[in-house]
């Protein structure tokens, strides 16, 4: 099974998991918003890293989740 399969899977099964999707979904396009300034304020700039680790937790959340879906699979498979 392919990953974008599992994703779409999980996006439909897995309450927690569509949450962390869609929150880094919105940071995604916060920062790409940011990204596009020529400038930002100090505040701004702190705002920003917090905003990428914040999207970078919820990333490695989710691929944890993804890994544990597909570990379920392979079990079930080899029983």
């Amino acid at each position: 099974m392919k990953e974008e399969e599992i994703i779409e899977i999980l996006k439909r099964e897995n309450e927690e998991f569509r949450k962390l999707y869609e929150e880094h979904r919105q940071l995604d396009s916060l920062l790409n918003e940011l990204n596009k300034r020529v400038y930002l304020t100090p505040e701004e700039e702190i705002e920003k890293k917090r905003m990428q680790k914040e999207k970078l937790y919820k990333k490695d959340k989710m691929a944890e989740m993804i890994r544990q879906y597909k570990a379920k699979i392979s079990q079930g498979a080899t029983q």
